[in-house]
């Protein structure tokens, strides 16, 4: 399996690189600064690189996108890196995209009502310039014609494996937190799995 992610820097991303490597995949990390995982492809490049992101995602199985917001850092890094990842992938031929979401941006039945009332209403509007961000690249995600999947944790933690749950398309219910090395044990598993593909996969334990 060869896999090309985006935001490789992270908390999320370095564990998709590290957890790939680990399962025999080719992995490639896209990044703007210094990266130092053995084994992986680097490849230094900014999302308005079309050339550099080309080749970063071509031949590749998956591309995953790990894009996170930083603290004074721009709002639209999710949307912008959606865009270039579906403009590259166009251009190669490759097709299987999965990116990470946020449960909290979405209420729904799977919630409880506490949580559909009271908590996520709060999140939604503290974080809203960010989960405006986060619907606008789902929104360029489902009109790109890719096997693009969605992957919907709630508030990460630094946590380690447990045993965690899935729902398509519903928050997972009483689900509040979930390791970042979790989500991306979830998310390489998700590459392979047909079911995922053109659907939201909220994660919780």
């Amino acid at each position: 399996m060869k896999v090309t992610v985006l935001g490789a820097t992270g908390g999320i991303g370095r564990q998709l690189i590290e957890q790939g490597l680990r399962l025999g995949y080719e992995m490639t990390a896209v990044v703007r600064r210094d990266f130092d995982v053995p084994g992986a492809t680097v490849v230094r490049a900014t999302l308005d690189d079309a050339a550099a992101l080309e080749g970063a995602v071509a031949g590749r199985d998956a591309v995953l996108g790990a894009l996170g917001h930083r603290r004074g850092g721009p709002t639209t890094v999710q949307a912008d890196g959606a865009r270039a990842a579906v403009a590259a992938m166009r251009a190669t031929g490759v097709r299987r995209i999965l990116v990470v979401d946020a449960a909290g941006r979405i209420s729904d039945r799977g919630d409880s009502l506490l949580m559909r009332a009271v908590a996520k209403p709060i999140v939604q509007r503290v974080l809203k310039a960010n989960f405006a961000d986060l619907a606008e690249a789902e929104r360029v995600l489902r009109a790109s014609g890719l096997d693009w999947t969605l992957i919907s944790p709630p508030r990460l933690t630094d946590g380690g494996h447990r045993p965690y749950r899935t729902v398509l398309d519903l928050s997972v219910r009483g689900g509040r937190t979930l390791s970042r090395a979790d989500v991306a044990h979830a998310m390489l598993r998700s590459i392979t799995d047909p079911g995922h593909v053109h659907h939201r996969v909220s994660i919780a334990y």
